[in-house]
């Protein structure tokens, strides 16, 4: 039997791409890895000259303080329902309007969306202040309502959810609809559970986005027993200029649930960010 021999220019490009993806790779965890071993290390040895790679000692002081010493817990936990809280509605509302621009006709479908994309040519920063000013128009500054409302949906979230309910077969929608299905069972019970890859790539994005969001809680609250942990750890950062152990113990604390999340997601991640290019 004859094989076919691998040319030496096949060897070379794949030994190149193999290359590129451990440099990046290591690109990517050699700062985490940093803030993790940093983190351990006592607050005397982080400017140590030479660097320190393996901290030596051992110390899980700076996990302790942090925990102790400012309401961490509180700003978890603002930070989680927050989170979950706007993800949830991202799930709902964008889904549920990508249905409806993808899959059902009626006047101006196509314009309106139109609309909605131009919407994404402009700087989220730009509507902060007339956003702001609904909100202390309607008393909600200061309050968790500011900070989930204005956030339960977006352009993007409708755009990409969009992509996948055009993928979904008319044909599957119809036979729902003769069984004597209502609109919102067909895209309860058929268009929902077909478009899970989508749902699982937007709540990732969705989740990390108001995880990590600093600006817009940092303008409209004011007590510290609601702020989030990115406004927390800034709190803790002017307060404790020097001590750069117990800011990375917080900011490692503020990564793992971002982590986990993707961690059992991630396979839905991947369907999902590689669905559009697997169609014709």
């Amino acid at each position: 039997m004859l094989t076919r021999r691998t040319s030496p220019k096949k060897y070379f490009n794949r030994g190149l791409l193999y290359l590129l993806l451990v440099v990046s790779s290591l690109l990517m965890i050699i700062p985490f890895y940093w803030s993790v071993g940093t983190s351990l290390k006592l607050e005397r040895f982080v400017f140590a000259s030479p660097p320190q790679w393996w901290p030596a000692p051992f110390s899980l002081e700076s996990y302790i303080n942090i925990l102790t010493r400012i309401p961490f817990l509180n700003y978890f936990a603002n930070s989680v329902f927050v989170a979950v809280a706007t993800t949830l509605g991202h799930v709902f509302f964008d889904t549920l309007a990508a249905y409806a621009f993808a899959k059902l006709k009626f006047p101006g479908r196509d314009k309106i969306f139109f609309l909605f994309l131009i919407v994404l040519m402009v700087p989220s920063q730009v509507n902060l202040i007339p956003v702001y000013r609904i909100m202390n128009s309607l008393h909600w500054t200061d309050t968790y309502l500011a900070l989930i409302v204005p956030n339960l949906t977006s352009v993007f979230g409708i755009f990409m959810m969009r992509q996948f309910m055009m993928s979904i077969p008319g044909e599957l929608l119809d036979s729902g609809r003769i069984d004597g299905c209502t609109e919102f069972q067909v895209f309860h019970k058929i268009a929902l559970p077909l478009a899970i890859p989508g749902i699982a790539t937007l709540v990732i994005l969705t989740f990390m986005d108001r995880w990590n969001d600093f600006l817009w809680p940092r303008i409209v609250l004011n007590s510290e027993k609601l702020f989030t942990l990115p406004v927390g750890l800034a709190q803790l950062q002017m307060k404790n200029t020097s001590n750069e152990a117990q800011i990375m113990a917080g900011t490692v604390l503020t990564a793992l649930p971002m982590i986990i999340v993707f961690l059992f997601m991630q396979r839905q991640f991947i369907e999902g960010m590689t669905a559009g290019a697997l169609k014709e």
